[in-house]
């Protein structure tokens, strides 16, 4: 299951007991992809919950079971941008919203970039199918958020911390299975 509502009691101490309700999810990752350039892939998306079609990072949920998150993302950029990368790193984790839901994702940063073989690609169906990509210059990307024009939350965070970890120069970065005790199949 992806996800279902719970709920919990929860005892707060002096503050007393209280009932919450939240989504128990499954958590997700995402691949921002840099190229030598400095320019990230975003792919363009149809979200229904929102109606509109958002520029974010490739990206999955982590509904195969036993798959561990690195494992997943790398399957996610070959089948969302047939893409393949050489060098992977933790860039960023986060809760998406805490206060309604558990969900946990992890971003990383996928360098050192190939085409997936046209043999061994991915067939898209659904709105992964006709997807458009773009490449976009990291500091373009980084105004396009800052400017109201990118939307997507694993977008924002990502080329933020993109952003930012390049002028830190990537001294930020985790390795690829880096402990990630916040994601909810890890407690």
């Amino acid at each position: 299951m992806i996800w279902d509502v719970v709920r919990d009691r929860v005892d707060l101490g002096e503050a007393g007991v209280v009932e919450r309700e939240y989504v128990r999810h499954t958590g997700a990752v995402g691949a921002l992809a840099i190229d030598d350039d400095d320019r990230i892939l975003l792919l363009r998306q149809y979200r229904h919950p929102v109606r509109h079609e958002l520029w974010e990072p490739p990206a999955g949920l982590l509904d195969v079971a036993g798959e561990p998150p690195h494992l997943t993302v790398q399957r996610e950029l070959a089948e969302e941008a047939d893409l393949v990368a050489s060098d992977w790193s933790v860039l960023i984790d986060w809760f998406s919203s805490p206060g309604g839901m558990n969900e946990a994702i992890r971003v990383y940063l996928a360098r050192g970039l190939s085409p997936v073989p046209e043999a061994d690609r991915h067939t898209r169906t659904g709105e992964e199918h006709g997807m458009p990509l773009r490449w976009v210059p990291l500091d373009e990307a980084k105004d396009a958020v800052l400017g109201g024009r990118i939307h997507n939350p694993a977008a924002v965070v990502s080329i933020l911390a993109a952003w930012v970890a390049r002028a830190e120069g990537w001294t930020t970065l985790r390795p690829a299975d880096a402990p990630w005790p916040q994601h909810p199949g890890s407690r």
